[in-house]
């Protein structure tokens, strides 16, 4: 059996988390895909942690650009090329002014927040990290922020250590105090976990890292679109995300850092853009931030990226941050209307974003997707690129619904509803039920 996919007139969205400032029902006919249903069934979008979808806002951005200004930048001496040159330029001040950066020239346009930590690690880590030096980073890292720096430290000599997570899902920071008696000179650590949902007390960890003089990355790819962050009020040195996660096109994102260090950095690319002259034996570079946008850059995503954030900062970061908490507590409480159901991660919905990983008794989480899927639910299931956090809840991967600023409190009653039925079911019948719907059967556990 395979998925039909129809689009409908019918409105995706009906009950909403009601705030004053903001008409949620307006944003949510907005994004034009959740208007699909899936075998026959109002599409239900949660896998946002993941990627989110797009309003017509920023679809719209895109496809005007390419039918009125696409031309490579920052060479042609030419219409086209100069206002592309323009529109690239301002989306680089958007973003830098949607994060408080001191200098617009402190924002790096990337391919995503992976590409941006390991800018990070090649360009800075390398060249300021040696043996007996240690990097603390916690025991929640997505793969993204904690591969960079496991090459990094054996590249080196120095040694990585880790903060723990806690019974609730938090952060051990008595044990982080301990460690940094190390001689610690790198701490990197997520801001909001992709997989629990945990927000971290960035500003305190930063406090306490910078006391002993270490360098601060935070791997914000699951803040900055869910909630207003600050890096001039955070203190850190770095923050990568992605535009991706935050209503932009894919294959672009950021790195932020602070203008001292990176005018130190050497570049992690090099090539065409980079450099300001260039003979047979040697080069010279660009300034920042143009010695690390090397070869033609993802131009109109990045302005795309630039009308991802007019669209967030319209609607208000602390109103959508409110949103999902709001929702968070909603769906924490219909959760334990399921017998079986296992969900990780803090119980105060003000401690943790709208992301939850769980399990429903004997069935496994990608049989189990497969079942949400037949419903028209959309969740992902595996290890969520985070494989250390399933080692620490002691199980091999889980599903996992996340919510964003266009879902409701109907999404909710429809996935608990589904997982009441689920409930219900042997895990031989639930097979049976992935068997038929191939999208997701046997499941990536990346």
């Amino acid at each position: 059996m395979t998925a039909t996919f129809q689009p409908t007139t019918e409105a995706a969205c009906t009950t909403l988390v009601a705030h004053d400032s903001v008409d949620w029902q307006r944003v949510c006919a907005d994004f034009p895909i959740l208007s699909r249903t899936i075998h026959g069934k109002r599409m239900v979008y949660l896998d946002s942690t993941a990627s989110s979808q797009k309003p017509e806002q920023v679809i719209d951005a895109l496809s005007h650009f390419y039918r009125t200004s696409n031309a490579n930048i920052h060479r042609g001496a030419y219409t086209l090329s100069e206002e592309a040159t323009h529109l690239y330029e301002q989306a680089r001040r958007k973003v830098a002014h949607f994060i408080n950066a001191a200098d617009e020239r402190e924002l790096i346009f990337t391919r995503n927040a992976t590409e941006a930590l390991n800018l990070v690690s090649h360009s800075w880590a390398r060249a300021n990290l040696g043996a007996g030096d240690v990097i603390v980073t916690s025991e929640m890292e997505h793969h993204s922020n904690l591969i960079p720096w496991q090459v990094v430290a054996r590249e080196t000599g120095a040694r990585l250590e880790f903060i723990p997570i806690k019974a609730d899902g938090s952060l051990d920071l008595a044990v982080f105090d301990e460690l940094l008696k190390l001689p610690v000179k790198l701490v990197s650590v997520v801001h909001v976990s992709n997989t629990l949902g945990t927000i971290n007390p960035i500003a305190e960890i930063v406090r306490r890292a910078k006391a002993v003089g270490a360098v601060v990355v935070v791997d914000g790819a699951q803040s900055v679109p869910h909630m207003p962050v600050d890096v001039q009020e955070l203190g850190c040195d770095f923050l990568a995300f992605s535009g991706h996660k935050m209503c932009a096109p894919s294959g672009i994102g950021a790195l932020w850092g602070r203008f001292a260090l990176l005018d130190t950095m050497q570049p992690f690319l090099t090539g065409g853009g980079t450099v300001t002259h260039v003979g047979l034996r040697e080069c010279a570079y660009e300034p920042v931030p143009a010695r690390f946008e090397a070869g033609t850059p993802a131009f109109a995503e990045a302005i795309a990226f630039g009308a991802a954030v007019d669209y967030l900062s319209e609607i208000g970061m602390g109103n959508i941050r409110e949103h999902e908490r709001a929702l968070a507590e909603y769906a924490l409480a219909r959760f334990t209307e399921v017998a079986g159901l296992q969900v990780y991660g803090h119980p105060d919905a003000a401690q943790r974003g709208a992301t939850f990983p769980f399990n429903l008794g004997n069935h496994d989480a990608a049989t189990l997707a497969a079942f949400l899927e037949s419903e028209g639910i959309a969740v992902r299931a595996g290890r969520h690129c985070c494989q250390p956090i399933m080692d620490h809840l002691g199980v091999s991967a889980t599903a996992r619904a996340s919510f964003y600023l266009y879902n409701n409190q109907d999404d909710v009653d429809v996935l608990v509803a589904a997982l009441k039925q689920a409930s219900q079911l042997t895990p031989a019948q639930l097979r049976q039920i992935a068997a038929d719907h191939p999208y997701t059967a046997g499941g990536d556990l990346s």
